[in-house]
């Protein structure tokens, strides 16, 4: 059982970045700050739920490091990716993409995770995670914004 559940946690980090080919070099360039950052919130908000036992992982994945790893830099980084190459600057198709997304996640996935004992929520329901994810999805769209506006205009 813990072979198999060692192999889903490798294919769920692994499998986003076979689609990196697909991604295109200039796209994946250009929206790779924001996924970058959005990765540092998720790694800190990680901690942070830890401490506040937002959510629980029965099991660690390797001591000392965080057990939304996989999860951060498999489909939620590359997903960052792809989700702006085709939304960005288009706001509400950007909302309506992570909204449908995020949900896919928060009720299906993490019901799945639960069952598999990946991980499970503790003091948030899934309406919480759903409006922590919204801030996120805002949060990483922002970023992008000022990242064009500010940055991308020096260069």
């Amino acid at each position: 059982m813990l072979k198999k559940f060692n192999l889903y946690i490798a294919l769920l980090f692994i499998l986003p970045w076979l689609s990196l080919p697909l991604i295109g070099a200039r796209t994946f360039k250009r929206f790779l700050p924001s996924s970058i950052f959005i990765s540092l919130y998720l790694i800190i908000e990680g901690t942070i739920a830890q401490r506040r036992k937002w959510w629980w992982f029965p099991s660690n994945i390797k001591p000392n490091i965080l057990n939304e790893f996989p999860l951060i830099f498999g489909p939620f980084f590359i997903g960052s990716i792809w989700i702006l190459k085709y939304t960005y600057g288009k706001f509400k198709l950007y909302f309506i993409v992570n909204l449908i997304v995020d949900s896919l996640f928060t009720y299906g996935m993490m019901r799945g995770f639960r069952k598999m004992g990946y991980v499970t929520l503790v003091r948030l329901n899934s309406f919480q995670l759903s409006v922590i994810f919204l801030l996120k999805t805002m949060a990483m769209y922002g970023f992008q914004s000022l990242y064009e506006k500010y940055v991308t205009r020096i260069r």
